[in-house]
């Protein structure tokens, strides 16, 4: 669910902050850290074993998350996936509902049409062309890929529809899955976006709804070997921008997953 742009840190001194150095440090490594700090001081108030809906996108993110939920938490008594026009829309559903079914939960599809009618970027448009950055610089040009595949105000949308359906079906939690990883770009991703998506939900469910991410300190590496040691599914999430038969192993979401395996695989 994460493939935005933007940062972490105020509108005002924001693209400055990523150009330069803190501390001797490169700035999305500060970015990164500083995502990580934040998601470790966000409390969680629904009590253990509260049921949750799943707000799934067929990947990698929301399907550990959901699993991890599920496995510590409380019982997954419903999902949801939302079809809004994106490229990989189909395979997406098809992860969804096979994630779903290992979690045991009834997965329930919902359709946006407008907001894949006013998306002008390659996340939604097939003529524009998807990025499809060097395995070497995929943190570096972060920012650029972000921008091309932007889908205006998506996650709050999402989450907001997923909360509604939640609310009115009588559970307190919609889990999702952000990492820190991406947080460092992208700020709809972040510890501060739940913190403030909770605040609102306070007032707009009556309080009867929060989100809780279980992933949002992590890296991506850190993610698939979580999921992995509690059996996620991960074998059946898509984690590709393309809509083809296989993950095109290109664009920017293949090679963030390529790069987790292999840092994972590497701590086996």
């Amino acid at each position: 669910m994460g493939r935005r742009t933007g940062s972490i840190l105020g509108s005002g001194g924001t693209r400055r902050y990523i150009q330069g150095r803190c501390d001797g440090q490169p700035a999305r490594t500060v970015l990164f850290l500083r995502a990580r700090r934040a998601a470790r001081t966000l409390p969680v108030s629904a009590p253990s074993g509260s049921p949750a809906l799943a707000l799934l996108s067929g990947g990698l993110d929301s399907t550990v998350a959901a699993a991890l939920y599920r496995a510590r938490r409380g019982p997954l008594a419903a999902a949801l996936f939302v079809d809004y026009g994106q490229r990989a829309a189909e395979p997406e559903a098809r992860a969804a509902a096979a994630v779903s079914e290992a979690l045991g939960c009834a997965l329930q599809v919902a359709t946006l049409p407008l907001l894949g009618e006013i998306t002008r970027t390659a996340l939604v448009d097939r003529a524009a062309a998807l990025p499809q950055p060097d395995p070497e610089r995929l943190d570096a040009d972060a920012e650029r890929s972000a921008d091309a595949v932007w889908v205006p105000n998506r996650n709050g949308l999402l989450v907001n529809l997923a909360a509604a359906v939640a609310e009115a079906a009588g559970l307190r939690v919609v889990v999702v899955g952000f990492n820190a990883e991406e947080a460092a770009t992208f700020p709809d991703n972040s510890a501060r976006f739940v913190e403030r998506l909770n605040a609102c939900l306070a007032d707009s469910t009556r309080g009867r709804v929060r989100v809780e991410c279980p992933t949002l300190t992590m890296t991506k590496a850190e993610l698939l070997e979580a999921g992995r040691a509690v059996g996620a599914p991960i074998e059946a999430s898509w984690s590709c921008y393309q809509g083809g038969e296989r993950p095109c192993g290109r664009c920017e979401s293949c090679r963030r997953r390529q790069r987790a395996e292999a840092r994972a695989g590497g701590r086996r």
